[in-house]
């Protein structure tokens, strides 16, 4: 009779700004066929989340809902035909395919999208990875194909995604170019990037030599500027928004969008390199679950750490 147990929530009743965000009490689901109930240690905060709070996810959600997708945590309890997972694992990885119910202190999450926690991370660190390091590896490798020796330009390389791909592309062998403002050059050039770009004072096509793949996680004309600097035959990945038809065709090149897809297959090569010490974690400001709405006024705009933002649900 698990549902009379209680537990802390951060979710809303009405798409709209983070003061929509409510701390209360919700009963604790159980398990069905194919879940794990995840006793919830940290959750990451990410910018689909502020989507999903303003309605404008690509992905119908029903209200009420409880935010969040990337968790790290111990697990529970199973549901039926789970054999990867038993109670006490410690896991990572992302609640469902709707991306809602991590801020929780227990969160139902799909088997098939969680991974053995990496034992060199902390749960802080580990919840800050999911999304944002799975993305930036099927850019790479699912996406752009690249292979070593080949040269990429990585947009926003100092953001989350941008952080994971500049250490992937080093580890792979590519010649990495990092596209950053100038306070960010050093932080790159440590992660990895053989060449810096300040897109603050100088435009990239003006002074790079063709490359073989642009990763995009900033669009707009930046993104549109991006097809002239690919090679015949280049790719552009991006992870913001729809590309226009006919944008890469005029160019001779290839051009793609996804929507990432968050595997346990993918979190345990991920879980690999965090391991061996091929790929460092980047948390920046950690707060409680119940300070869920000014995390939410941090992606808005609020000063906040550069790195990922977290909250700690428990010790």
């Amino acid at each position: 009779m698990g549902w009379f147990l209680p537990m802390k929530v951060a979710r809303i009743l009405k798409f709209g700004p983070p003061d929509v965000i409510l701390n209360t009490n919700a009963a604790r689901p159980e398990p069905a066929s194919g879940q794990v109930l995840v006793r919830v240690k940290a959750a990451g905060v990410g910018p689909w989340d502020a989507l999903i709070r303003e309605g404008k996810s690509v992905i119908p959600q029903p209200l009420p809902l409880t935010l969040g997708s990337d968790l790290a945590g111990v697990v529970e309890a199973v549901g039926s035909g789970i054999s990867d997972f038993k109670a006490g694992d410690e896991v990572y990885g992302v609640t469902n395919e709707q991306f809602t119910g991590a801020y929780a202190e227990y969160a139902l999450a799909s088997a098939k999208m969680l991974g053995p926690k990496p034992r060199a991370l902390s749960f802080v660190e580990a919840a800050s990875a999911p999304v944002v390091s799975v993305t930036a590896w099927q850019m790479l490798f699912d996406y752009a194909r690249v292979v070593a020796e080949q040269t990429v330009l990585i947009h926003g390389a100092a953001g989350n995604v941008g952080a994971y791909a500049v250490q992937m592309a080093r580890q792979a062998g590519l010649h990495v170019v990092a596209a950053v403002r100038s306070r960010d050059a050093e932080y790159v050039r440590a992660l990895g990037a053989d060449e810096i770009v300040n897109y603050e004072t100088m435009r990239f096509e003006d002074v790079l030599n063709p490359v073989d793949a642009v990763l995009d996680t900033v669009g707009g004309e930046i993104r549109e500027r991006s097809f002239r600097i690919l090679k015949p035959d280049g790719v552009l990945v991006s992870v913001v928004s729809p590309i226009a038809e006919g944008s890469a065709e005029r160019y001779g090149v290839r051009a793609v969008f996804f929507l990432v897809e968050v595997t346990t297959s993918r979190l345990n090569t991920i879980s690999g390199l965090f391991d061996s010490g091929n790929l460092v974690s980047d948390v920046g400001t950690v707060l409680p679950l119940a300070e869920a709405r000014v995390a939410h006024e941090m992606l808005g705009g609020a000063a906040h750490r550069r790195g990922k933002i977290v909250l700690e649900v428990a010790a």
